[in-house]
């Protein structure tokens, strides 16, 4: 074999060089590099490999040098050769991994038979055709601006149109320089405590989302509960406080218990931050679906210079969309986009662009319309099924939202939890949602999400929830 022929490297395909070295006859040579480079990698399962004849030109070799070596690889199992299909890298089972204690992954839980977990509105009635219409339009109209760094405030055209939607359904008063675009309502916690825009200590309601503490507490802020009653949280105990001076509320349908904060409370509050000169932050989680009674509209309106309104859409449309917004009293505009950072490196523009659009052509409107509604429905369901089946437990904070409470006789909560488990039922338990400070009475309860199932297991998810309550008592 001559010394020129032995040091060449040849390339095979369009990216794999066959290194064409070392001892021993051109077809032991060629048989070497092949196993090699499948080894390796570079030749990876499956790979058409070129016929023999246009390879043996490739290389200059005889054909028969290169046939025998494809027939010598097949053999020991390196590649494979079927008529119609030519010569491919055969597949082979991965090598094992070096023998270690492996670290032991986070453990999910397996997903219920039934899923009634608060939290979650119906995936199956995502707008999927408006919302890619929608998006084709917003790409089609988008200035080339758009496709590039992001604005930490977010896009113009989604500011212009929340304004205007929020001022209309929810009686938001604000501008489009007011609103910063964020990915959710946790991401708005996270720049406005984490970012250093805010420091506690923070007065929340004594039940919410343990999620939500965590985060704060995360961000080295401690958390004082308020007191809850049938009229939304007594934020008359905010003067007892010292030291607060922003609050944590849901007043248009307190999570998870329900109901709306009471009109004197809410005018409360609202002077209760001006005198204090502090901050009302108003999680307006699910402000659009209420059933039985007059919309209540947002705090905001009543102090849009110390109020903090703070929305998404994933109750709305659905929470793989992670688009949410601060509406922000104008001093704090500045604060919040510096924790933000120079580009936008959470909410996608494309999705903002294309929520602009779904709110300005109507559909966002007609969206929550049409699922206000299913929702309703699903709400009356549950209420009528309890009537039949369980008249002892009572169900509250119906009047609105996607979830209702059911009140359980006392020191029965953990034992229906693990009958609805049995029943392969998913729901929440209210205990886990009170704050472990909170000095209120607890009650036993399950919080039930009536909007989670898609319609046609709604009903078996009924079937399930009814078998697994507790009787009455003495029964």
């Amino acid at each position: 074999m001559s010394e020129s022929w032995v040091n060449s490297a040849e390339r095979i395909g369009s990216d794999l060089l066959l290194e064409l070295a070392g001892p021993g006859s051109r077809r032991a040579v060629l048989i070497r590099a092949l196993r090699d480079a499948v080894r390796a990698g570079r030749l990876p399962p499956g790979t058409r490999l070129p016929p023999y004849r246009s390879l043996a030109a490739d290389l200059g070799l005889a054909r028969n040098t290169v046939a025998d070596a494809y027939a010598e690889l097949v053999a020991e199992g390196w590649l494979t050769a079927r008529q119609g299909s030519g010569t491919r890298v055969a597949h082979r089972a991965p090598a094992a991994a070096p023998a270690r204690i492996p670290k032991k992954a986070p453990s999910r839980p397996a997903p219920p038979v039934h899923n009634l977990r608060q939290g979650q509105p119906d995936a199956a009635s995502f707008p999927r055709t408006a919302w890619l219409a929608a998006s084709r339009r917003a790409v089609n109209a988008a200035p080339n601006d758009a496709f590039g760094p992001g604005d930490p405030q977010g896009r113009v055209e989604l500011r212009r149109a929340l304004s205007g939607y929020l001022a209309r359904v929810r009686g938001v008063h604000c501008s489009p320089e007011r609103i910063v675009i964020c990915s959710g309502f946790a991401h708005a916690l996270r720049l406005l405590f984490g970012g250093g825009v805010l420091r506690g200590p923070l007065a929340v309601e004594s039940y919410g989302l343990g999620f939500h503490r965590s985060l704060l507490v995360a961000a080295g802020v401690r958390t004082v509960p308020l007191t809850l009653d049938e009229h939304g949280a007594r934020t008359g105990e905010l003067t007892g406080l010292p030291g607060v001076r922003s609050v944590l509320l849901t007043p248009a349908h307190q999570f998870p218990t329900g109901g709306p904060l009471h009109p004197e409370r809410r005018i409360a509050v609202v002077d209760w931050a001006r005198t204090r000169g502090g901050l009302v932050l108003e999680d307006d989680y699910d402000g659009e679906f209420r059933y039985d009674r007059e919309p209540v509209s947002a705090v905001q309106g009543l102090g849009p210079d110390r109020v903090v309104h703070l929305g998404s859409v994933s109750k709305s449309l659905s929470p793989a969309i992670r688009l949410g917004w601060m509406v922000l009293p104008e001093h704090l505009v500045g604060a919040v986009l510096a924790a933000k950072g120079e580009r936008e490196g959470w909410a996608s523009v494309l999705d903002q662009l294309a929520l602009a659009d779904f709110i300005e052509s109507g559909h966002y409107d007609r969206h929550i319309r049409r699922m206000r509604q299913r929702y309703r429905h699903r709400r009356d369901q549950l209420v009528a099924a309890l009537a039949a089946h369980a008249p002892h437990i009572t169900p509250t904070g119906v009047a609105a939202g996607l979830h209702a409470v059911l009140r359980l006789p006392p020191g029965t909560e953990r034992s229906t939890v693990k009958a609805a488990a049995w029943q392969g039922l998913g729901l929440d338990p209210l205990a886990d949602f009170r704050h472990p400070a909170a000095t209120m009475p607890a009650e036993d309860g399950l919080v039930v999400g009536y909007a989670t199932p898609p319609d046609h297991a709604y009903g078996a998810a009924l079937e399930a929830l009814c078998r697994a309550l507790p009787p009455p008592p003495g029964a």
